[in-house]
C-alpha cells in the first residue's frame, strides 16, 4: 500500500515539475472541408496544444477537435474575444476528444489557453499552455 501511495505521489510531484513549453508555434492553415467548415484536431498534452497557432478566414464555421493525450491531467481550452464573436470555454476530460464549434465574425490574432490549476501552483497558461488562432479575410 506504501509503495501505490509513493508511486502516485512521484507521479504527481513529475506532473508537478515538468517544464514549461518551449516549442515555437507551429502555424497551421486549416483547410475548408468539403462541407464549408475549417477542421483542425489539435493534440492536448501537459501545458501543450499541437499546433499552437491556427490560420483560419473570417465567417467561415470552424470545428476544432481536441484530443488529450493526458492520462490524469484534465484540461480545458479558453478563448475570450467577444468582439471576434470569439467566447468559448471548453472542459477537455483527461484522455478524452472534444468538439467546439464556431465562426469567427473579426480578424485578428486571438489567444487561447488552458486556464487549468492545481490548489497554490501555476496555472497551465502559465507554464506555456496557449496558442493563437490568426483570422484573416
Amino acid at each position: 500500500m506504501k509503495l501505490a501511495a509513493s508511486l502516485i505521489g512521484f507521479m504527481w510531484i513529475g506532473l508537478l515539475a515538468a517544464p514549461a513549453s518551449t516549442a515555437e508555434p507551429q502555424a497551421v492553415i486549416v483547410p475548408v472541408g468539403p462541407d464549408g467548415v475549417q477542421r483542425m484536431e489539435i493534440t492536448v498534452d501537459s501545458y501543450s496544444f499541437t499546433p499552437n497557432r491556427l490560420i483560419v478566414k473570417e465567417n467561415i464555421p470552424v470545428e476544432l477537435i481536441l484530443k488529450s493525450i493526458s492520462w490524469i491531467v484534465p484540461h480545458n481550452f479558453v478563448l475570450k474575444s467577444p468582439e471576434a464573436g470569439l467566447d468559448i470555454e471548453q472542459e477537455i476530460p483527461a484522455g478524452e476528444t472534444v468538439s467546439v464549434r464556431f465562426t469567427p465574425t473579426g480578424t485578428g490574432a486571438f489567444r487561447f489557453a488552458c486556464t487549468k490549476r492545481l490548489l497554490f501552483f501555476q496555472s497551465h497558461e502559465d507554464h506555456g499552455m496557449v496558442g493563437t488562432l490568426e483570422v484573416g479575410k
